[in-house]
């Protein structure tokens, strides 16, 4: 019998480097690809993600490193600067309370007009911090061309522009959009945005209260309140009913504020309700003191405008780190209404309440 026998298959060494090579491209391409997938999901959800409430973006961070990476980024964004921008100075949030870095809110330095009922309770469809103003500021459709002054810049104490005529400690009147000034003019010191250093910190038994981030003199506009939905009454009565109701368990605190504005007699002649429980700026987390607290509001007319605007001032000095505080009223028509604790010598123990 004859017995065959094999021998091993010979490989050149050219055909093994080939191989090899061929190998090593193929790894390469599919590491390009896994990148370019990784990259147009980075894209993806770079865009996508800011518009989530902080519970979606948890739980979506716990999918892939990469997912877990951007929310990590939007979370200290959102805590670094509760006005994303749109003031002069960034607004930091502070919690060494529990581990929510943030509140979560549409952050807006302009009015904006409520164009329907909005609940809320439910997910806001805006990207978080993002102005819901499209196109010009609504408040201009009440301005006359014919009302504004005429000089080329008002300094502050010029009694010579008739914008500044009536100027009390409750009102004020500033240039207004048709007015020939610019930004700069004295008398447009509330129209600059936040132009002192703030910061928001939470408190165990209040919640979220503004403190100065630096010494603020007596007199310095802080901001506005006015930043916020302007609402019909009817609409006001409508929402604060459901507030109410939210607010029975304890998780959920509104931010409506109605402002009347009075004649010379005493009888209102103006009703303001803003509403910044969704949208609104930094004063919305100003809290009551039974005291009067260290702010005093004003009320704020630019000429030629219909509606005034809720300013406040520092009523005396106040240091760096000091909580900004304010009376939200006197009448309290509920005697089990909510908690005070603004931990003033004369706090009644309950907030001001009154009917909308």
């Amino acid at each position: 019998m004859v017995h065959a026998q094999t021998f091993p298959k010979m490989v050149s060494p050219n055909h093994r480097a080939i191989n090899q090579m061929e190998k090593r491209s193929r790894k390469k391409d599919q590491v390009v690809e896994e990148e370019r997938q990784e990259g147009d999901l980075f894209e993806c959800a770079r865009i996508l993600l800011p518009y989530l409430h902080p519970t979606e973006l948890a739980s979506i961070s716990s999918s892939c490193k990469t997912l877990n990476h951007i929310s990590k980024s939007i979370t200290a964004s959102r805590s670094s600067d509760a006005s994303r921008g749109f003031e002069n100075l960034p607004i930091p949030f502070f919690n060494p309370v529990d581990h929510h870095p943030y509140s979560y809110f549409i952050y807006t330095p302009t009015q904006t007009l409520c164009p329907d009922p909005i609940d809320p309770s439910r997910s806001l469809p805006r990207s978080w911090g993002s102005n819901p103003i499209i196109g010009p500021d609504p408040f201009s459709y009440w301005v006359s061309d014919a009302c504004g002054c005429a000089c080329e810049r008002c300094d502050d104490g010029d009694s010579g522009c008739p914008c500044s005529d009536l100027n009390s400690f409750e009102l004020t009147r500033e240039c207004g959009p048709s007015c020939r000034c610019g930004v700069e003019c004295g008398n447009r010191l509330t129209q600059r945005g936040v132009c002192v250093r703030l910061k928001i910190v939470k408190d165990g038994r209040k919640g979220w209260g503004l403190r100065a981030g630096e010494i603020i003199g007596s007199g310095q506009f802080v901001c506005e309140y006015a930043v916020g939905e302007l609402l019909t009454t009817k609409e006001a009565r409508r929402r604060q009913q459901r507030y109410d109701e939210l607010s029975l368990g304890g998780q959920f605190s509104s931010a409506l504020l109605v402002v009347k504005e009075h004649l010379p007699s005493g009888k209102a002649c103006m009703r303001i309700n803003i509403d910044a429980t969704v949208i609104g700026n930094v004063a919305r987390f100003i809290n009551h003191s039974c005291d009067g607290g260290n702010l005093s509001t004003v009320l704020v007319r630019s000429t030629g405008a219909l509606f005034p605007r809720v300013c406040f001032f520092a009523s005396r000095d106040i240091q760096e780190g000091e909580e900004l505080t304010f009376s939200y009223g006197e009448i309290r028509v509920r005697s089990k209404g909510l908690q005070c604790f603004c931990g003033s010598s004369s706090c009644f123990g309950i907030l001001p309440s009154e009917s909308t």
